[in-house]
């Protein structure tokens, strides 16, 4: 089995909520609720699956710790992405064949916001999202631009309910209570459930 046809065996086993998670090209999209519905499996697997689409996509995702990044992301994605992306391990990056790229990064510290500060990414995801602050997500937000005609720039979040973020996120995509240039267009939500998730309720249904 060639690696490309083992990554796109892997996208097939998404469940219905997971999908919606992946058609959405909406400018910010959010996938959040209970834990173990899926949630950084479904953020690994769209930054693949736009990875492999988009030839020279950059792409930027962020959790806000490093232990838990090399946990929920760097350790599988190098499991799934054997002998088909490149991983730099001094930049924490996966280079694809078309090259894209993706980045894993982490803000551990409110400052650490500043070491993006000069770079562009077309798509940004920020796994937990409510563990990061609010002024950190406007901060990626700026950080979300890019020149190409073929790709418009979009976030990714995915989270649990409380931590430091729980007010912007919930009131962006639970409460839908926009303000100043945000538009109601730009936001999707998929709520997720531990019931979406039937792999684990399989083998761990209690």
């Amino acid at each position: 089995m060639s690696a490309l046809v083992r990554i796109l065996q892997t996208l097939s086993t998404a469940n219905d909520k997971q999908l919606l998670f992946f058609d959405s090209d909406a400018r910010h999209t959010a996938y959040g609720g209970s834990r173990g519905g899926g949630k950084s499996w479904a953020m690994r697997m769209k930054f693949v699956s736009l990875a492999v689409r988009y030839d020279n996509l950059r792409l930027l995702l962020l959790r806000r710790t490093l232990p838990e990044l090399r946990e929920n992301h760097v350790l599988p994605l190098q499991a799934l992405l054997h002998e088909f992306a490149q991983y730099k391990d001094t930049e924490k990056a996966f280079v694809f064949p078309n090259g894209s790229r993706i980045k894993l990064g982490y803000c551990d510290n409110e400052s650490d916001v500043f070491q993006y500060q000069v770079q562009e990414y077309e798509v940004i995801g920020l796994e937990e999202a409510t563990h990061f602050t609010e002024q950190q997500m406007i901060f990626f937000t700026t950080c979300n631009r890019s020149t190409r005609k073929d790709f418009r720039p979009r976030m990714y979040d995915t989270s649990n309910p409380g931590k430091v973020g729980h007010a912007w996120f919930k009131r962006l995509f639970v409460d839908k209570d926009y303000r100043g240039k945000e538009k109601p267009s730009d936001y999707v939500f998929v709520q997720a459930q531990v019931y979406d998730n039937k792999a684990l309720m399989e083998n761990n249904p209690e």
